[in-house]
């Protein structure tokens, strides 16, 4: 069983960027957030786990691009009209100053949350694997599951790789 997040382990109030993943609303902090971008081609990378899209160029500057449905396990977007891809920062010791770009379904807003509107999330008994959940937010219309952005850009262990293209040579064989 997970042990329960203390309350050292919440973020703390201020201001939170909203995002919809279906029909279901997330949340990061905003202090994290680059920019938000309309989503561009995107280069595929072979051999890359099926939640990383490819890479685009960014004003010069290589970025990874990571289907955030996919991470979170969700299935595909029937629409990805209002799609966007939000730019955040990913500082390692390897890499202080990546940058990572998160594609998710719609971006709503930027708004303050309180903190006596965040809770630790529940424990979900090992049904489901919370550690992408940094803690929960009440709002008026529903609760707001914030996101970690260290976990979801952490190096997940998985192992589905996208499947491989086929050659030119293949290609024309078939």
């Amino acid at each position: 069983m997970s042990e329960p997040l203390v309350s050292s382990d919440l973020p703390v109030a201020g201001k939170f960027l909203h995002l919809q993943l279906g029909q279901e609303r997330y949340s990061l902090p905003v202090t994290a957030v680059r920019e938000i971008i309309r989503v561009c081609p995107i280069t595929h990378v072979p051999r890359m786990p099926a939640h990383h899209l490819g890479v685009i160029n960014l004003r010069g500057k290589i970025v990874p691009v990571m289907d955030l449905r996919r991470r979170l396990h969700l299935p595909p977007a029937n629409n990805l009209e209002r799609a966007c891809i939000i730019v955040v920062h990913n500082q390692t010791e390897q890499n202080p100053d990546q940058l990572v770009g998160l594609q998710v379904d719609v971006v709503e807003e930027v708004a303050f949350i309180s903190q006596d509107a965040i809770e630790p999330a529940p424990d979900f008994c090992d049904v489901i694997d919370g550690k992408f959940i940094l803690a929960m937010a009440k709002s008026k219309e529903s609760v707001i599951t914030i996101l970690s952005i260290k976990e979801l850009l952490e190096n997940s262990g998985n192992t589905e790789l996208h499947p491989a293209r086929p050659s030119d040579d293949e290609a024309m064989q078939t």
